[in-house]
């Protein structure tokens, strides 16, 4: 018996000597671990649109490391970013593997980058990126596209501006709940400005504020591009990551005055899956190039319709896959597919875009992910 508690204790001894050894070990391991130490760590990790380690583009910052707790500041190029959860399990994935790591807490902001500028065209002061939403053709809801995309954008943290550039078909306040609101060109010592009007996070001037909504507009070329450019340059937009413009469509004097204007950070295509369509919208396209404007990618709307009554059944009315196709010939994104379900023009009518009346609907969710996709292309394109 004595023989048995004798090896019991020894063995009791053993076993403190070895977690004595580890905890000696585990700290001196924790003490050689600092914030240099965490930057190495992380320095292979990549930012996955821009292809970049996260420590080069300084997207890490603020690191600290407190007896194997570390807290640090991880800066994304896009409220918007899709990747954003895939980013931050990669720098935790990282850290844990050093030794004597209890925890991760990262902070995630944004600093959304600005466009680059042009010699031979002027900016908008407090103005990040200018992105036009346009088509071939009307009628293939690039309007809801816009309006959608910018109010999903602010719901993501994004400052937004959307100009209503459809001077002789202006629809954006409808849409966003603005259709009684009245903006005036007013004056200061500064000189004439607009005060824009504001809902659902995003700020917004149209020429349906400075008309009654019986009365059309009869306008040649000069007095079109002549309000446009008041609207950009004499409009307090303030601080912006994303000007949308809606424009009219054709390629006519609306997207000529604004690609030649101001430096834009890139042009959205809409379409629908029909070959008229795609036509038109190849014509669209092209003339953007031709202006030297990035084209970010194609957005198919109207892409299949989805019954109310039958939310699991989905019907081609315009064809199928025209988007895709194009943008394949094309060497072009496509940026998503949007259904067509009833609710997308209940809201636009009642002024409650789709993203916020019904935000888990079909259609939401790919307004959504779009606005997400045009977000990081941005970055990509003001980064590279």
């Amino acid at each position: 018996m004595s023989y048995f508690l004798f090896w019991l204790f020894f063995v009791f001894q053993v076993a403190l000597a070895i977690a004595s050894m580890v905890e000696n070990t585990v700290k001196n391991a924790m003490s050689d671990v600092n914030a240099s130490t965490i930057l190495e760590v992380l320095r292979p990790v990549q930012d996955p649109e821009l292809r970049k380690s996260l420590v080069e583009l300084n997207m890490i910052r603020n690191v600290r490391v407190e007896e194997g707790n570390v807290s640090f500041t991880l800066v994304l190029t896009t409220p918007a970013c899709p990747l954003r959860q895939f980013i931050v399990e990669d720098c935790e994935r990282a850290i844990k593997a050093l030794p004597g790591i209890q925890s991760v807490s990262v902070e995630v902001t944004a600093e959304t980058p600005q466009q680059k500028a042009l010699p031979d065209r002027t900016g908008i002061s407090g103005v990040k990126n200018i992105l036009a939403v346009s088509s071939g053709k009307g009628g293939v809801g690039k309007s809801t596209v816009a309006v959608n995309v910018a109010v999903a954008l602010a719901q993501l943290g994004a400052k937004v501006g959307l100009i209503d550039a459809d001077i002789y078909g202006p629809n954006a306040p409808t849409m966003l709940g603005l259709a009684h609101a009245k903006i005036q060109v007013q004056q200061d010592e500064t000189g004439e400005f607009i005060e824009p009007a504001f809902n659902y996070g995003v700020k917004l001037v149209s020429m349906g504020f400075l008309i009654d909504p019986d009365q059309p507009v009869i306008w040649r070329g000069p007095m079109l591009n002549g309000i446009i450019r008041q609207f950009l340059y004499q409009t307090r937009w303030g601080d912006l990551d994303y000007l949308i413009v809606d424009m009219p469509p054709g390629t006519g004097d609306a997207q000529l005055t604004l690609a030649q204007a101001v430096p834009m950070a890139g042009a959205v295509i809409v379409t629908t899956p029909q070959t008229v369509a795609l036509m038109d919208a190849r014509r669209g396209l092209r003339m953007f190039q031709q202006m030297q404007v990035q084209v970010l990618g194609i957005v198919e709307n109207m892409s299949y319709f989805i019954p109310p009554d039958m939310p699991d059944r989905q019907y081609g009315i315009f064809g199928s896959g025209g988007g895709e196709r194009t943008s394949k010939e094309l060497g072009l994104p496509l940026l998503g597919c949007v259904p067509l379900e009833m609710p997308v023009r209940e809201g636009g009518d009642r002024g409650v875009p789709i993203v916020i009346d019904l935000p888990d609907s079909a259609s939401a969710q790919a307004l959504k992910a779009i606005a997400q996709q045009i977000a990081a292309r941005v970055s990509v394109a003001a980064l590279t």
